[in-house]
């Protein structure tokens, strides 16, 4: 019996996939060519060595499941694959995230847990490949003859293609996802290398100030992201019906109060989280599609469409940031003069999971400390709100404006909301939390420019990505919706020729950019005038 349970751990260990909806019976009616190549190995090693190179072998599959295991998470919330160059820098936000919807608690639970079942398996993961090793030894002859039949037949079945339930029948699986990650890691440490060097140039680099954005000068500007807003909350059958009657409304009220709008769409650098990605993409016009790339450019001194604002020296420039709870050196990159953060607002409200204020509220903070003084420039602000971040539960509720106060009549709203626990573990929850939460964002962001808009007042606000994947569903686009809103119908004729749909809600056959193209557009539309460095 602990026999046959070594066998069948160390052939599922060879044979497992690396998404979930892989994992089923069927994936597992293999011949896995690792286990032959190490039943040969082993039949043909002295005692010694026999018993070092089973040793090897169980944490070689013990390091083989825990990054299949990895891939299956990355590919449920990130549409993409672990990479193992790249991604342990994000497993601490993971579990801030964890901490920040499920508690401290069950945070460290967690961590604890998944280090003790890695240091579990890998203990018998070692037990089965050595107890398989002395099983072969023992019946040496016995076990030769079997090692040649089934390589014969894997040879065969590979050479013929044979297949069985949809799959072949000779694998390779293990090998063949070792490789994989090994020429993932390679090709991200040589990217680092090319795009170090592709971040030192830039069209508006050694632009005057002078020739920087003159066509909006005078202008209140705001750059706005949405968090999570994907294009499927606006076609998606769940989420889109809600979301699209939100847009159709707030399309409505906005031009009764004067403001008018053109979208589009944009196809973000990333997917279902790792939103800083997105940010510094839109606003650096380069490809941040990684840790490595954004750590090498938000060190450097590369033109961010907000650092133009402050460089023209024709506005002053601020960022108002609730899901910053820490130091943020990236501020000098983006080039604000000042941040204002989760604790520079003013909030005395309860958390709603990950989210530390109601969108509503960090936008009536704002206006009251930031945008609505008197000064002696116009106002450029980056704003990044976070109602519509996982996991969706609880949802603020939009309340009288004149009622926000220092936001503890959310308490009440918060209590009564879903809890978190609730809505991650039912996709069909998730999906219909996560269209309320993008409506709330949306009519919290229109609400507070109907109210506190001028003539003069720009607005562009998009989403950073799409939600996880098991809520935007499979195999869906990057794209992430894009919006330019103002009164002034000057600005609008400088965005004609880029064919965006009128109102908020872009057509589906709106023009489609990379994130990475808006930023000289922009740039462009509005008079400045290219000068590159580098």
């Amino acid at each position: 019996m602990t026999t046959a349970l070594a066998a069948l751990l160390v052939l599922g260990a060879l044979l497992l996939p690396n998404t979930l909806p892989g994992v089923e019976p069927r994936s597992f009616t293999r011949i896995p060519a690792e286990a032959v190549v190490g039943a040969v190995v082993v039949l043909g090693l002295p005692r010694r060595p026999r018993l070092i190179a089973a040793v090897l072998y169980g944490l070689g599959l013990t390091a083989l499941t825990a990054v299949n295991l990895l891939d299956m998470g990355f590919n449920e919330y990130l549409g993409r694959g672990f990479n193992a160059a790249l991604d342990w820098d994000l497993l601490p936000d993971a579990q801030a995230y964890v901490e920040d919807t499920l508690g401290g608690g069950v945070a460290t639970a967690v961590a604890v847990g998944a280090v003790v079942l890695v240091l579990l398996l890998a203990v018998v993961m070692v037990l089965a490949t050595v107890r398989l090793s002395d099983l072969l030894v023992r019946h040496r002859p016995r076990a030769a003859r079997g090692a040649l039949i089934a390589g014969t037949v894997w040879i065969t079945c590979s050479a013929l293609g044979l297949t069985l339930f949809g799959g072949p029948i000779a694998s390779e699986r293990a090998a063949g996802a070792l490789r994989v990650h090994a020429q993932r890691t390679v090709e991200s440490l040589r990217d680092e290398a090319a795009f170090a060097q592709e971040a030192k140039a830039d069209t508006f680099g050694n632009t005057p100030p002078d020739q920087l954005l003159p066509d909006l000068r005078g202008k209140d500007m705001i750059f706005t992201f949405i968090e999570s807003y994907g294009r499927s909350a606006i076609e998606d059958p769940v989420m889109a019906p809600g979301v699209d009657r939100t847009l159709d409304t707030r399309t409505k009220a906005l031009a009764k109060a004067g403001f008018h709008a053109r979208s589009g769409w944009l196809t973000s650098a990333t997917y279902g989280g790792s939103s800083w990605l997105g940010h510094s993409t839109t606003m650096s016009g380069l490809w941040i599609d990684n840790q490595r790339r954004y750590r090498t450019v938000s060190a450097g001194d590369h033109l961010t469409l907000t650092k133009a604002f402050q460089k023209s020296g024709a506005w002053d420039t601020v960022g108002v940031m609730p899901g910053v709870q820490k130091g943020w050196p990236e501020e000098k990159w983006y080039g604000l003069d000042k941040l204002y953060d989760a604790f520079d607002l003013g909030y005395q409200g309860p958390k709603f999971s990950w989210s530390t204020m109601p969108d509503q509220y960090a936008l009536e903070a704002f206006q009251k400390q930031v945008h609505g003084r008197k000064r002696d420039k116009p106002l450029m602000s980056f704003v990044i709100l976070t109602s519509s971040h996982q996991p969706w539960a609880p949802i603020p509720k939009t309340v009288g404006w004149d009622e926000l106060g220092d936001g503890s009549v959310f308490d009440a709203i918060q209590k009564a909301g879903n809890k978190a626990s609730d809505v991650i573990t039912d996709t069909t929850k998730s999906r219909e939390e996560y269209g309320k939460s993008i409506q709330y964002s949306v009519t919290s962001l229109t609400q507070w420019l109907e109210r506190y808009g001028t003539d003069d007042t720009v607005l562009v606000f998009l989403g950073d990505h799409q939600p996880i994947a098991r809520v935007s569903g499979e195999r869906a686009s990057r794209d992430v919706p894009v919006s330019i809103v103002a009164k002034d119908p000057k600005v609008l004729d400088k965005v004609a020729g880029w064919n965006w749909t009128e109102g908020l809600k872009p057509d589906r056959d709106a023009p489609v950019w990379k994130m990475s193209s808006f930023r000289d557009r922009f740039l462009k539309a509005f008079g400045s005038t290219p000068h590159p460095s580098g």
